[in-house]
């Protein structure tokens, strides 16, 4: 795995109110929630796992939703593809890809989701510039500090991307793609209240996007997500 990745993304239970754990967390049955190891793979060893990934409470229900079996390294010809179930990973693997020097960072981030993921995280990475970054440190604060909702700014924050474009509506699907732009798909883009944009046209708009990406983080979203469902999105959009 690169860098031993791997070590840092071992598979661990989190335990206390933070990150995604903070939601109704003292109103839920189930207090603890699973990150997932990563591995290296393609598009078809995605599976679903059986842990729960993320709780929360709705109108007095407790949901528990399992997420993927692992968080997936997926190297491709010409681009490097990070699969997760929750969101706020997205973090860490630009930060990764930077570290790396697979992002330009003069270049917009794509966000291609049901939601714009733009909220003020309770507090921002204290590190001077991007050239500092200490990935143990990201690992604690993308885990332990951001959750689904607010990994956007924070890198926006670090200058890490130009600009952000949201593509959430059939107008924005059908912007131009920008050759070597940091895209980023959440596939809740597929969830049923999104169903007034055509799938298909979903399927054609998003390949052109992938097709000029060579950086790209893909979330699978299980509060919003069927998983299986969410894998064969996944499969027809790379393969």
């Amino acid at each position: 795995m690169i860098n031993d990745l791997d070590k840092i993304y071992h598979g661990f239970l989190i335990k206390k109110p933070v990150g995604n754990n903070s939601f109704s967390f003292e109103r839920r049955k189930v207090q603890e929630i699973y990150v997932p190891s990563l591995i290296e793979g393609r598009i078809v060893d995605l599976a679903v796992g059986q842990k729960i990934v993320f709780s929360e409470v709705f109108e007095e229900v407790e949901f528990n939703q399992k997420g993927l079996e692992h968080i997936y390294y997926c190297p491709m010809a010409g681009k490097e593809v990070f699969i997760f179930d929750n969101h706020n990973h997205a973090f860490f693997f630009w930060m990764f890809g930077y570290k790396k020097g697979w992002i330009n960072a003069k270049l917009p981030l794509v966000h291609i989701d049901q939601h714009t993921d733009m909220r003020e995280p309770q507090t921002y990475l204290d590190i001077p510039d991007l050239e500092n970054i200490d990935l143990k440190q990201v690992f604690e604060y993308t885990n332990f500090v951001l959750n689904v909702g607010n990994f956007i700014k924070p890198a926006k924050h670090l200058k890490l991307f130009s600009d952000v474009q949201i593509i959430n509506s059939p107008k924005t699907l059908e912007n131009p793609a920008i050759k070597g732009a940091l895209l980023d798909i959440d596939i809740d883009i597929f969830a049923k209240e999104m169903d007034y944009i055509d799938y298909d046209f979903k399927i054609k708009h998003i390949k052109k996007h992938i097709a000029q990406s060579s950086f790209i983080t893909v979330a699978t979203s299980p509060y919003f997500m069927d998983q299986g469902k969410a894998i064969e999105v996944i499969q027809e959009l790379f393969i």
